[in-house]
């Protein structure tokens, strides 16, 4: 005999109001049972509203929503005062940020080749200027007849001296002046800079006779190899104790125009680059350390070089050849040394007794010279230790 069951399934229409939700599990629970009136149980809960949820609203996986990029905000400035609209404004320096390199003195001046004549032109200026006069003079009939025939020349009775006269010994007289005046002699390793009212002209670095416009104001340059000795300079070690220092700079002008017209003397300014530069690195008393002294020179070269660059110097070598300790701490730096070294010499003493000691007592007694016990194997090695303490001291050792 078969029973046929049938499955339950959930009514296609929406619950009626105040059917509790389903559970989180699924399952729809039971309606309650009706009483037999027909009529709803009392609430539990007189204002008690119920929401309906469908079932597959529970159950639906939604996807992650995608991310929302964010993005700087963007906060309007206040213009600054003097500021045109839509102007950015200068960039702030940072705080402890690297300050930027020294520009050079002045972009446009550089030494350039001046204009120059061979010293022949000067010469023969200066000749035609000297046979202007002397024709003038005859003409005006103030040259002697016997000069006149000495020198090949008609006897002249003259005119006398007019405006023409004149005018003929001034444009003479000039020439022979601007043809010697401008004579030069240039050497090696020499150079002369030229300027004409405050503008400078140009560089001469040739050698022999020239001419050179008279007009011009000369300098002379050396721009040879240099070496500076300097004297004691204060200075520093590590240690923060004050020094005196003698350094040996080797340098030359490479830019005559930077070096004569950048700074007022370029010689001070290379000592007072070496007293900062000594002022920055620590240099230690020669003798002591002697790649520390090294490394000192190598630092002073590149910050002297750098800061001498701009106006024309180039400097090759800055080294210290004396470094002493400043009078005010001389004496009591000397006495610490003193002391090191006595230290260090008693380390070095009592380290030779002890080890001969140790030798000594170990080669009695693995030879087999003599059979010790503790307390005479340490009076033994006190014996010695005395005996070979006070010999030293008695040898000066």
């Amino acid at each position: 005999m078969s029973t046929n069951t049938t499955s339950s399934t959930p009514p296609s229409t929406p619950p009626p109001a105040g059917t509790p939700a389903p559970s989180s599990s699924g399952s729809v629970p039971e309606p309650p049972a009706e009483s037999s009136t027909g009529s709803r149980p009392a609430r539990l809960i007189h204002n008690e509203a119920t929401t309906e949820i469908p079932v597959h609203l529970l159950f639906r996986d939604d996807p992650a929503p995608a991310p929302v990029p964010l993005r700087p905000a963007v906060v309007a400035r206040r213009q600054g005062p003097g500021e045109r609209p839509g102007e950015r404004p200068p960039a702030r320096r940072r705080v402890g940020a690297r300050p930027r390199p020294v520009p050079s003195v002045d972009p446009e001046l550089t030494e350039r080749p001046a204009r120059v004549l061979p010293g022949a032109a000067g010469v023969a200026a200066g000749l035609s200027g000297v046979a202007g006069c002397v024709a003038t003079s005859w003409w005006a009939g103030l040259v002697p007849p016997l000069t006149a025939q000495a020198l090949g020349l008609p006897v002249h009775a003259g005119v006398g001296l007019g405006p023409a006269q004149w005018a003929a010994y001034a444009a003479a007289g000039a020439l022979g002046m601007f043809g010697f005046g401008g004579l030069a002699r240039g050497r090696t390793g020499r150079a002369w800079v030229l300027g004409l009212f405050g503008r400078y002209r140009g560089t001469v670095r040739r050698t022999g006779l020239m001419w050179v416009n008279p007009l011009l104001l000369r300098r002379r340059v050396d721009v040879r190899l240099r070496h500076w000795r300097s004297k004691p300079m204060p200075a520093a070690d590590g240690n923060g104790v004050a020094l005196r220092a003698v350094t040996l700079v080797v340098w030359r002008v490479r830019d005559t125009a930077k070096a004569t017209l950048g700074v007022e003397d370029h010689e001070t300014y290379l000592r007072e680059c070496v007293e900062a530069a000594l002022a920055r690195v620590p240099v230690e008393p020669l003798g002591t350390v002697r790649s520390a002294a090294d490394v000192a020179g190598d630092t002073l070269t590149r910050l002297v070089a750098a800061d001498a660059a701009p106006v024309g110097l180039e400097v090759f070598s800055v080294r210290p050849v004396r470094v002493e300790y400043a009078p005010e701490v001389a004496a009591a730096m000397h006495r610490r040394r003193i002391a090191a070294l006595d230290a260090a010499q008693r380390a070095s003493v009592l380290t030779s007794v002890v080890d001969s000691v140790e030798d000594t007592v170990t080669r009695l007694t693995m030879r087999g010279l003599v059979e010790l016990d503790d307390y005479e194997r340490k009076v033994l090695v006190k014996d010695l230790t005395v005996a070979f303490c006070a010999g030293r001291g008695d040898t000066g050792a």
